[in-house]
C-alpha cells in the first residue's frame, strides 16, 4: 500500500494537533504557515515545516503541494484566506481536501467550491479527526483516557470473511472487539466464530498504540 503525504496548512492549536497526531501515527506530514515562529515550532515534529503563504498559487506549486494527497486547511480567524487556499487546492487537483470551518456559513462556502471533508474544530477532536483523515474506515473515536480509546470501524475487505478467531486481534494487537453492528442489530460480545462482513461497523477498545496498529494492518484500505 502506497503511503499517503499529508500538508497541514495553518499550525494554530487545531491544526498543530492534526500535525502532531499525524506525525505521531509516521505519516509523512508538510507544515505550512505563514508565522515563522509557528513553523519553527513544528520543524521537528513534521516531516517538512514552510514558512508559506498559500493564498498565492505560484508558492503553492513552489512548495509542491500539489504532489501531496491530502492537505488539511486549518487557517484561523481569515476565513478570505480559507476560502481563497481551497480554491487553490482544488485547481491544482488535490486528491482531497480538509477544511476548518469558523461558522455554518463559512462550511456551505466550502461545500460549494470542493472542499470533501469539512470539520469544526469546536465540536470535533484533533485526535479524532486525524485517524478519521488517515482512513475513512475509521468512523469515530472517543478518548477515554490519556493512553486509550475506543474506536468504531468499518470491517472492510481486509476482514470481510474472517472470524474473530481467525484474526486473533486481542492476540495480535492488543484489542478487543467489543460488540459489532450489522444493519439494525447490534452484537454485544460477540462470539469467536462469528464471521465478520465487510459492511460491518466494529467497536473496539484498547490502548492507543494498539489500537493504532490494528488500524494500520487492518482497516486503512486504499482510497
Amino acid at each position: 500500500m502506497k503511503k499517503k503525504d499529508y500538508a497541514v496548512i495553518g499550525l494554530g492549536r487545531f491544526g498543530g494537533s492534526i500535525c502532531l497526531e499525524l506525525s505521531k501515527e509516521g505519516m509523512d506530514v508538510m507544515a505550512i504557515d505563514l508565522d515563522p515562529d509557528r513553523v519553527n515550532d513544528f520543524k521537528d515534529i513534521a516531516s517538512h515545516s514552510v514558512i508559506a503563504d498559500t493564498t498565492d498559487e505560484k508558492v503553492l506549486r513552489e512548495i509542491g503541494i500539489q504532489n501531496i494527497d491530502h492537505v488539511i486547511v486549518a487557517i484561523g480567524d481569515n476565513i478570505q484566506s480559507s476560502i481563497l487556499t481551497t480554491l487553490m487546492l482544488k485547481e491544482l487537483g488535490i486528491k482531497r481536501i480538509t477544511v476548518k470551518a469558523q461558522n455554518d456559513y463559512h462550511e456551505k462556502v466550502l461545500n460549494k467550491i470542493g472542499a470533501d471533508y469539512v470539520v469544526h474544530p469546536e465540536r470535533d477532536m484533533g485526535r479524532r479527526i486525524a485517524h478519521n483523515i488517515i482512513s475513512s474506515n475509521v468512523l469515530d473515536y472517543l478518548e477515554l483516557s490519556d493512553e486509550h480509546s475506543v474506536v468504531e470501524v468499518k470491517a472492510g475487505e481486509r476482514m470481510d470473511g474472517e472470524t474473530l478467531v481467525d484474526l486473533d486481534i486481542r492476540a495480535e494487537y492488543g484489542c478487543n472487539i467489543v460488540a459489532i453492528k450489522r444493519d439494525k442489530e447490534v452484537l454485544v460480545s460477540p462470539l469467536a466464530t462469528e464471521v465478520i462482513r465487510g459492511d460491518d461497523i466494529l467497536i473496539v477498545i484498547g490502548a492507543d498504540k494498539d489500537i493504532s496498529r490494528f488500524e494500520k494492518n487492518l482497516v486503512v484500505e486504499d482510497d
